[in-house]
């Protein structure tokens, strides 16, 4: 590795680790989980690079070793200290630590993903636990090699560049307007607990592409990125966030304006009452969603089976909150009926009770309700579903038959509605997105500007960009530079204006665009993003 090489990589490294330079590209941190996707902390792992790499200690951001391609490093956790054992050849104890190539993949011994060698962009991160009981594995890498290895795995290649796109968006949304954090340490993990990230090895041109013709595009609503949530297959109308997630205990959770009950068709009622949701999920009417396998679905047991199969997770979800009184020694038994009690705009169940000869049991929410009605080990596909209820002559239960539709909690982007909207109807990524995020703007990640430049890096296809702009506490002037071009946009406006628009689409072009913000006057701050759907009129143009 040649000395500038290294000195230029070192420091995109120790731009990863800071994540504090205003120029740096959007950094994802992920921890990578076992084998079996069920566990984060490790013990011991192999590591290896396919070119030469170094470790860095990460607190003093120092190269502390160089290594030739393809030698091991065999990491052991120990009380005080990681051993790092270098293939057999000598032995290092440090704290935190990262090992990067500049040209190499970095592969994790005995790790697959997707049948393949797990292999990864980026740097490599070994931190021990808070509780000093394991380490992490944190792979930091900047954020558009990340949705390389996310979005082949989220999405089938086959539903097309358009729906891909829009997957690329929802994804970038995701890690950077997550809905919960869970750990410290990093931002997201590789798993569906927030979205399936495989690396390197699973890229495919296809995907490749949508991320790249994505580059820094986010949807917005009223100047914040949204929390871009989708699932597989809404089964033909997506539901409200609040219907079907939780504020910590609280459930229903607060609205969220962007993410509202869509039906695929104009012609679909609301189906909160239970005669529309029959109806319509016991027929098949046609969707976005009827290319999908659990568009529709039916799952049966005998009253055994069904009392069997509830208390499999009883204690776990007991345990939410969501079960209302819980059930003495987590166990429900002699079930006489089970009562839908509220449905969200799609048919989703919200609440039902579950009537039994020793008292009822009120269960709430939708992923505590699909989780309950196990059947053949598994979680019902989704809470979109109805109930039919058999009886012998006697009135006791013989059969309990749901038939339902939809595959996950079904809030946002469908994807296999988006597929077959782009496939099929051949509508861009935009207008699927706008179809299932409501109210939203497509464009750059709104930033703040204030005492130091800001960098983003955006690709459009139509040359279409207006900066939006919040002038927070005052500024008189908002210096751009667009595709190397300097500009100076007034912020003096009428009395109290804090709102406006410059069009910029003359100095943009086709593919990708760069725009770097300057802060004008120290301590003023201004709020900006670029909407690149729309573009002002010619008589409004600057």
């Amino acid at each position: 590795m040649g000395t500038k090489i290294a000195k230029v990589f070192l420091c995109l490294i120790l731009l990863l680790l800071t994540s504090s330079l205003a120029f740096a590209e959007e950094v994802v941190r992920v921890g990578l989980t076992d084998s079996s996707f069920s566990k984060v902390k490790h013990f011991d792992v192999g590591v290896y690079v396919t070119a030469d790499y170094m470790i860095c200690d990460k607190a003093t951001k120092q190269v502390i070793a160089k290594i030739p391609a393809n030698k091991t490093l065999y990491i052991t956790h120990e009380e005080d200290s990681f051993l790092v054992n270098i293939d057999n050849e000598r032995t290092l104890g440090l704290q935190s630590f990262v090992v990067f190539s500049d040209k190499g993949l970095i592969g994790i011994e005995g790790l697959k993903r997707n049948g393949k060698p797990a292999l990864y962009h980026g740097a490599m991160e070994f931190c021990r636990t808070k509780k000093n009981d394991g380490f992490y594995i944190i792979n930091i890498i900047g954020l558009q090699d990340y949705l390389k290895g996310v979005v082949p795995n989220e999405m089938p290649v086959r539903f097309g560049l358009e729906a891909l796109k829009a997957q690329t968006v929802a994804a970038r949304n995701y890690v950077l307007a997550p809905r919960v954090k869970a750990y410290e340490e990093f931002d997201v993990v590789d798993s569906v607990a927030s979205q399936v990230y495989f690396g390197a090895n699973t890229e495919d041109p296809l995907t490749n592409k949508a991320v790249e013709e994505t580059e820094g595009q986010v949807a917005s609503f009223n100047g914040e990125p949204i929390l871009a949530l989708y699932s597989s297959t809404a089964g033909g109308y997506t539901e409200s966030y609040s219907n079907a997630f939780s504020d910590k205990h609280q459930f229903p959770a607060a609205a969220k304006p962007f993410l509202i009950a869509k039906p695929d068709m104009q012609t679909f009622i609301p189906l909160s009452k239970e005669e529309d949701a029959r109806y319509f999920y016991t027929s098949i009417p046609d969707s976005y969603d009827m290319e999908s396998p659990y568009y529709r679905w039916k799952r049966s047991w005998t009253l055994e089976e069904f009392e069997t199969d509830i208390n499999m997770n009883l204690k776990t979800l007991s345990a939410t909150g969501f079960i209302i009184p819980p059930p003495e020694n987590n166990f429900i038994s002699g079930v006489k009926d089970i009562k839908v009690l509220k449905r969200g705009e799609s048919g989703k169940i919200m609440a039902l009770e579950i009537v039994t000869d020793k008292g009822n049991y009120l269960v709430k929410k939708e992923l505590i309700i699909r989780r309950l009605f196990i059947n053949h080990g598994k979680a019902l596909p989704s809470a979109n579903f109805v109930l039919d209820i058999t009886r012998d002559e006697n009135g006791n239960i013989t059969e309990i038959l749901a038939q339902g539709g939809g595959y996950g909690h079904g809030v946002g982007m469908s994807q296999y509605g988006a597929g077959f909207m782009g496939n099929r109807l051949h509508k861009s990524y935009k207008e699927i997105l706008k179809h299932y995020y409501s109210g939203i703007v497509i464009g750059t990640n709104p930033v703040i500007i204030n005492n130091k430049p800001i960098q983003q890096k955006f690709y459009t296809d139509k040359k279409n960009g207006v900066i939006l702009i919040e002038n927070i506490n005052g500024a008189k002037i908002l210096p751009v530079r667009v595709n190397g071009l300097l500009l100076e946009i007034s912020l003096e406006g009428g009395f109290l204006q804090k709102n406006f628009e410059y069009d910029i689409s003359k100095y943009l072009q086709k593919g990708e665009n760069e725009v770097i913000y300057y802060p004008h006057t120290i301590g003023k701050q201004v709020k900006v993003l670029i909407d690149l759907d729309r573009e002002k009129s010619s008589d409004d143009r600057e």
